[in-house]
């Protein structure tokens, strides 16, 4: 039956108009997919099913899914939608615990520092496809080039006479090359410590990236939202086409029987529950506050239980199709080079950036393709990074409405020039260095510690969870909801945190392992998104 709304309820009604709202259902749920479905499933998932085995990473992963992923998903919709706010007001619900909203802005503010690296870095290879002849393809006469084959001369101690020798033979493809010794000119750099000098190419790209991400921000959801309608679809339409080819390749079915066979021994091991859980969240976008800013900008009726299941399962299926993508062509070039699927490529974040880019020459027509596909890489990177930074100013502009909503267009460019400035750092000769310091710690242990604190604080410490998403659904959420709530979820997060803990082992790019005071730096850095939490109790608590 109608119901007359209260004052209350009109008071939060104009100050949801004020904040904006999305135009249509679909909308949201394309900004959500396009949040989820992002470079996490193209670029970091395969790379880190690579370095943990193929298979044996899916088993863990489908775990975090199921255990935690989903049902951490629904309770942050949950907590967006029905306070209409950020990720700073919505913990009205409990004051005590809005700590854990300024950790997920950090998270990601420091996330959306490096990400953006990553779009330059499409960016710089999609102007690279602008040539006759793709530039990676090429495997001499360039001064990126190595020498693939070193040869001595040894006497042959049987007749006397000089024979030659091959004692070392290095196989490398010509898309390593490229990536390695043209695009981050890591060869120059001995290590974190020697940054080198400023990429200005990149630079160049990564300020570019940083003006379509405030351009695309600057109205709020209202511009943001017209943009998804292209960017959540497009990349499908492309990871289709080059899985077709990719399975018609010699050696294929190789990396793909690596990619679904799991080796169990690998189980054992912390790194791959890690790699799994944190995989996770960045795949889904939980705990990072993305999603509940999304959510905020719905109407109250909203189905958030049916938006769960469509863009969790969807997401996760995504990454695993994108896996065959890449993992039918590792096949292929183990193939040409004579080589173990295992031993193709250095693994780390440059996986994507090698097996690409080798797909993309082999198809017809291959400067157009590689120009589709980097600019695929594009969108999918950017509806991430817009969900990443409008968390950040979102959540301020509705903490501190009367002194920021007057100036967002400005405070917007100001974030996004801070993360630009921050982000040069990364585009230096030795910039994968720290790149990979960010990549590996600003979302580790500050974020699953804040997403154990969330599940207990949602489940226990407010209380009413299930009767807030009743009061919007119409109906209970089911047994598997509310069990993962109160007891599984937060378990399994605690035996990742701890395992992990007792286990971890210094962080490490190729045989470059990092000396420890960078060790010690990222570890200052996944702390800080977690300590705000006792530091803003212990304030709370003075201040009443």
């Amino acid at each position: 039956p109608h119901q007359t709304p209260t004052d209350h309820e009109l008071d939060e009604a104009e100050d949801r108009e004020e904040r904006g709202m999305w135009a249509n259902q679909a909308e949201f749920l394309l900004s959500c997919i396009g949040y989820c479905v992002g470079l996490g499933n193209v670029w970091r998932f395969p790379y880190l099913a690579y370095d943990n085995g193929g298979g044996s990473f899916i088993i863990p992963y489908l775990i975090m899914l199921t255990f935690c992923g989903i049902p951490l998903f629904m309770i942050e919709l949950a907590l967006g939608q029905f306070s209409g706010y950020g990720v700073i007001t919505a913990w009205r619900a409990s004051p005590i615990f809005k700590g854990i909203g300024y950790g997920m802005m950090v998270v990601s503010f420091l996330v959306a520092i490096y990400y953006n690296v990553i779009i330059a870095w499409s960016l710089f290879y999609m102007f690279a496809s602008f040539q006759s002849v793709l530039p990676w393809t090429s495997s001499c006469g360039k001064d990126w080039n190595d020498p693939i084959y070193t040869t001595t001369y040894l006497p042959d101690e049987i007749n006397g006479t000089f024979a030659s020798n091959i004692t070392k033979v290095k196989r490398i493809s010509s898309s390593e090359e490229y990536w390695r010794n043209r695009v981050l000119r890591i060869n120059k750099s001995e290590g974190i410590g020697d940054p080198g000098t400023v990429l200005w190419d990149l630079v160049l790209c990564l300020l570019l990236a940083w003006l379509i991400v405030f351009f695309c921000l600057i109205k709020g959801v209202k511009s943001s939202g017209k943009v998804v309608y292209f960017t959540a679809t497009f990349p499908y339409i492309i990871l289709i086409i080059l899985l077709v080819r990719g399975c018609t390749l010699d050696g294929a079915r190789r990396g793909i029987v690596f990619y679904v066979t799991p080796k169990w021994d690998k189980l054992r091991t912390a790194k791959v529950w890690k790699d799994a859980a944190t995989q996770i969240f960045y795949s889904l976008g939980t705990s990072f506050g993305g999603l509940l800013t999304f959510a905020s900008y719905n109407k109250f009726r909203n189905n958030i239980y049916r938006d769960t299941l469509i863009v969790a399962i969807g997401n996760c299926a995504t990454s695993v199709f994108a896996g065959f993508v890449i993992f039918s062509v590792i096949g292929h070039m183990a193939y040409k080079l004579n080589l173990n699927v295992e031993d193709v490529v250095n693994q780390g974040p440059g996986l994507a950036f090698i097996i690409y880019p080798e797909a993309v020459s082999l198809l017809p027509a291959p400067q157009l393709w590689s120009i589709l596909f980097f600019f695929m890489l594009l969108t999918l990177g950017l509806d991430s990074q817009f969900a990443m930074v409008e968390t950040v100013i979102t959540g301020f502009m509705d903490e501190f409405p009367k002194l920021l909503r007057p100036y967002k267009t400005l405070f917007t460019a100001g974030i996004c020039t801070v993360c630009f400035l921050m982000g040069i750092l990364m585009v230096t000769e030795g910039g994968l260095y720290w790149f990979e310091l960010y990549n590996w710690y600003s979302a580790y242990y500050g974020l699953l510690i804040n997403s154990l604190i969330l599940s207990i604080v949602a489940a226990w410490g407010y209380g009413k969870s299930i009767y807030d998403i009743k009061m919007m659904i119409g109906f209970n959420p089911n047994w598997y909801f509310r069990i993962n709530w109160m007891f599984i979820t937060p378990g399994l997060l605690l035996f990742v945190i701890i395992y992990s803990g007792i286990n971890s082992v210094p962080i490490s790019v190729g045989g470059y392992v990092y000396p420890k005071w960078a060790d010690d730096l990222g570890l200052c850095m996944s702390v800080t998104c977690v300590a705000l939490i006792p530091i803003y109790m212990v304030y709370r608590i003075i201040r009443a």
